[in-house]
């Protein structure tokens, strides 16, 4: 049976087409367990009624599609128990129902198993014969996995619209996608392909290395002017923070992890253009399998840089772009650099197949104020050009060819949007206070350099998270010491009237070096963090000490140790920091040298069993910081990355609130100061639960400043005990949710709950 079964689902996924795929499979399974018929009914959750969508052995004597109303017939009551059903005769069964259309009479014996994707019912496969008989118990196991089967194939097919067409149904379209920057854009799609694709090079071998050479090196001197003149075009756009995405490219550029490499593989014998992609797709390959978000969308980023260097080894002009006056810009891969190159005026929305919020042309959009949405990877983008699109960036949800009245609420949604950006512009430059005079300090996440200028507006002066990894994943060896403090005394320089909480190493396990590689059965439990710089000192002490070169003079420097897990790691790295200060100190602290402060050092919460073991370690640091993201999902046991369980991904979970209460009750206990660095603190209805535990220091990206800032300035903490108290009772995260959602309405702060997806 198993190889039968996987024929059938080979065959299936093979299938040119939907219909045909559901076609290919009852006869298959008609044939495999030698029935008289095979049926497969699709679930049409908006008109209420089950559609007869292929079958082998029914005889249909009308044209016209076949529908059981939900409620109605053996098909509903598999699907409403979620269970199959077996019926030695079906006729006889109080449930059974005569369709008209349909000559099933001489069918006795049923077996109907319910289609179910994600706990929900996408449709029945039943099989009939005319005789009566019980269907044994290998026959009912070998329809209900094929059942499963059969809910990831309609799955894909209902995200890709394709039920609209079989259905003969005027459902509309729905694409889900992240939610990649907030609003609402509609407006016709415009489809951008790159000029060259690195997985269209066929391998070739040269015979003159030194040719391929002068033709690699040509290539990177004009994608270096390009994007010097996409950087320049882009000024006065976007914040100058946001301009930094372009230093990160001629970092890529600069490395020796591309260049040297591309070369090296070129003196191997390979053209430049197969060079190039073996290296550029390896480095690919190595971010794409890394489990921090933020460092893995560095793939976008390599990728684009490799086939802008390919382009113009192919001496494929710079494509001249004509967009409709608005437009919707849509791509396999929107990138930073494609976006620069159209006029921004007339994007209104960006979709891209690829991609998650930590991307950088998701950091652009947010920059530029253009809904996005990303990771939508069921769009077809050939049969897309020119139709209308309603981009949902609350959501994350795209609209293809909508009806009007849906249009007609999307555009006054988009006109609220406007209205409510304008009015939390307005309290830029003030205090960030409770209506009741409770005091909350913001700060940023930061993994890239900032400007001044930028920070000014946003009045902003302490970064809560630095993120340290991006130079050893560019790099194919480990940074040197000096060029850590290069980088380290940028972002110390940019916030001298603040602090930078910078954290130590953050990689191992799921996201290794490419030049540490490491292989892991489990690696969100492995050897990541901490635990693999404790094991090597000599890297943890490089870091350290650069941190602390480009802090003399400065001294606004904390640092933060990750994945801390018991009190022993704490006691190695103080000891380690300790011995880094003293070596930075003895040769800093000249009479005609700036002195060197001991900066303070913390721990990121973020294991569990740490928020119950504070106390062990509370002699040996100075504050805490609470990653929410990690805690999520150690606490509840989920991949939040995990496609099939991330639903289940939920800081609003009560559990999590209580773990969170517990850390800052626990923290003033200890009289330590604590912050939350996590997503959780940007939303605007984890604000208010964060301000209600006590938290009194909030870090976020960039983009949440203005809206947190605004939605602290018009509440009340002494309002929010309440809340607290009801969401800590709470029996789901969706509970948790309507609650927050109440008190934001309730204070007159309605327009943030669809923008902050609370």
């Amino acid at each position: 049976m198993l190889r039968v079964l996987q024929r059938i689902v080979e065959a299936v996924n093979q299938a040119p087409d939907f219909e045909l795929a559901l076609q290919t499979m009852v006869q298959q399974v008609k044939e495999a367990l030698q029935t008289d018929s095979c049926t497969v009914y699709l679930a049409d959750h908006e008109q209420q009624q089950f559609h007869l969508a292929a079958t082998d052995g029914l005889d249909i004597k009308s044209d016209q599609p076949i529908h059981v109303p939900f409620g109605e017939g053996l098909i509903s009551l598999a699907a409403q128990r979620e269970e199959p059903l077996n019926i030695a005769n079906a006729s006889e069964h109080p449930k059974f129902l005569k369709l008209a259309e349909v000559d099933e009479e001489r069918y006795n014996a049923m077996l109907a198993a319910p289609v179910i994707h994600r706990r929900r019912v996408l449709g029945v496969l039943a099989v009939q014969q005319e005789h009566d008989r019980a269907f044994s118990r290998d026959e009912e196991a070998f329809v209900v996995t094929l059942a499963a089967q059969l809910a990831v194939v309609i799955a894909h097919a209902e995200a890709k619209g394709f039920l609209r067409t079989v259905k003969q149904s005027p459902w509309l379209q729905t694409l889900k996608g992240s939610a990649a920057a907030p609003g609402v854009a509609i407006a016709p799609a415009y489809v951008v392909q790159p000029r060259a694709r690195l997985s269209e090079v066929t391998p070739k071998k040269t015979e003159h290395p030194e040719h391929e050479i002068r033709r690699f090196r040509s290539a990177v001197a004009h994608t270096r002017q390009e994007l010097i003149d996409l950087s320049e075009s882009m000024k006065g756009q976007i914040a100058e923070e946001t301009l930094a995405i372009f230093e990160v490219y001629h970092a890529m550029l600069d490395s020796t992890s591309l260049g040297q490499e591309v070369e090296q593989k070129i003196n191997d014998g390979w053209r430049a253009q197969t060079a190039l992609k073996l290296v550029v797709e390896s480095l690919v390959n190595q971010f794409e399998n890394l489990d921090d978000e933020y460092i893995r969308e560095r793939a976008s980023d390599v990728r684009d840089l490799g086939q802008r260097i390919l382009s113009h080894l192919k001496e494929r002009t710079k494509q001249q772009h004509e967009p409709p006056p608005e437009c919707i810009l849509v791509a396999h891969e929107v990138t930073a650099t494609m976006l620069a190159e159209l006029p921004h005026t007339e994007i209104l929305g960006i979709v891209s197949m690829r991609g998650s919020s930590n991307s950088h042309a998701a950091i652009m959009a947010r920059s530029m104020g253009i809904p996005a949405v990303l990771g939508a990877d069921d769009i077809q983008l050939n049969e897309l050009d020119g139709e209308t699109i309603i981009v949902d960036g609350y959501n994350g949800e795209l609209f293809i060819d909508p009806p009007v009245q849906v249009e007609n609420e999307y555009r006054q949604l988009a006109e609220e949007e406007l209205e409510l950006r304008q009015k939390v512009e307005q309290a830029r430059g003030l205090p960030v206070e409770t209506e009741d005079g409770v005091a909350i300090t913001l700060q940023l996440n930061v993994g890239l350099n900032t400007e001044r200028d930028w920070l000014k507006e946003l009045d902003i002066n302490s970064v809560g998270l630095y993120r340290t990894e991006i130079p050893f994943m560019m790099h194919e060896r480990l940074p040197t010491e000096d060029e850590q403090v290069e980088l380290y005394g940028q972002i110390l320089e940019q916030f001298t009237a603040g602090t930078v909480v910078m954290r130590t190493l953050d990689v191992g396990g799921d996201k290794p070096l490419p030049y540490l590689p490491m292989d892991e059965e489990n690696p969100f439990l492995g050897w990541r963090g901490i635990r693999l710089t404790l094991d090597h000192p000599e890297i943890f002490l490089v870091q350290i000490r650069a941190m602390m070169r480009a802090a003399v003079g400065r001294n606004n420097l904390h640092i933060l140790l990750p994945m801390i897990t018991s009190a022993e790691e704490v006691d190695d790295a103080a000891r380690l920091v300790k011995q880094a200060y003293h070596e930075v100190a003895e040769e800093s602290n000249g009479h005609d040298r700036p002195q060197l402060t001991a900066p303070k050092l913390g721990v990121m919460l973020e294991v569990p069993a740490m928020v119950y073991h504070m106390h062990t370690i509370v002699d040996k640091v100075d504050f805490f910081s609470v990653g929410t993201n990690d805690l999520t999902q150690y606490l509840l046991a989920v991949d939040r990355n995990n496609q099939r369980v991330a639903s289940l991904y939920d800081a609003f979970h009560p559990a999590v609130l209580y773990a969170l209460k517990q850390i800052v009750e626990r923290a003033n206990e200890l009289n330590k100061p604590v912050s939350v660095c996590g997503e959780l603190a940007g939303e605007p209805g984890g604000a208010l639960l964060l301000v209600a535990m006590g938290y009194r220091t909030l870090s976020m990206n960039s983009y949440n400043i203005d809206r947190i800032r605004w939605i602290i300035r018009h509440i009340k903490a002494s309002d929010l005990a309440t809340m607290l108290e009801k969401a800590l009772k709470a029996r789901s995260a969706q509970e948790v949710r309507k609650l927050v959602t109440m008190t934001l309405e309730e204070a007159g702060l309605g327009g943030f709950v669809r923008a902050g997806g609370s």
